[in-house]
């Protein structure tokens, strides 16, 4: 078994000997059996930390470097006019604390996000066209801190208001 032990950020094809093929689901795990593309017994054991990205290198003890690719998987891809009405559906379905995936091609920018019947309702409300399909989920990595995959949006410390007082904070009045 080839045992992968360290996270090397986006490589270029050409350096991976192989490529291991995951959904979403398996990419956001450090620790875990596989099988790579060409049929090879993959183990990972890698520190916890965001999702492997489609792209990403990882180092195996030996050196060898194996490039991960995600997985084509059902997902649902909710369009809407630019602008204010997308930056309305994207800030409702993220509000629902959900991974999403935002993107924008020939056709206009999308939000897309793994099947979900509740979402797939609000998005409908919010004026959005929706179409199953099938395609790579990559979501936006998170802004905050991440720990294991796990959002912390609550470690963003706000402005004190006008009417607070901080004696500590730099902007207190």
């Amino acid at each position: 078994m080839l045992t992968l032990i360290e996270r090397l950020g986006p490589i270029a094809a050409e350096r991976a000997s192989d490529t291991l093929t995951l959904p979403y689901e398996r990419r956001m795990l450090g620790r875990l059996k596989a099988v790579s593309d060409s049929g090879r017994e993959l183990g990972l054991f890698l520190d916890r930390g965001p999702v492997l990205r489609d792209g990403e290198g990882l180092r195996a003890e030996g050196g060898e470097l194996v490039r991960i690719r995600a997985a084509v998987e059902p997902v649902v891809t909710a369009r809407v006019a630019s602008g204010l009405p997308l930056a309305r559906l994207a800030y409702h379905l993220g509000n629902r604390h959900v991974q999403l995936a935002l993107g924008e091609d020939a056709r206009g920018g999308f939000v897309r996000f793994p099947p979900d019947h509740v979402l797939e309702a609000l998005a409908e409300r919010l004026g959005a066209v929706l179409e199953h399909h099938e395609a790579t989920f990559d979501p936006e990595p998170g802004a905050y801190r991440q720990t294991g995959g796990h959002l912390f949006p609550h470690d963003h410390g706000h402005e004190p208001h006008h009417h607070d007082h901080d004696p500590d904070h730099p902007h207190a009045h």
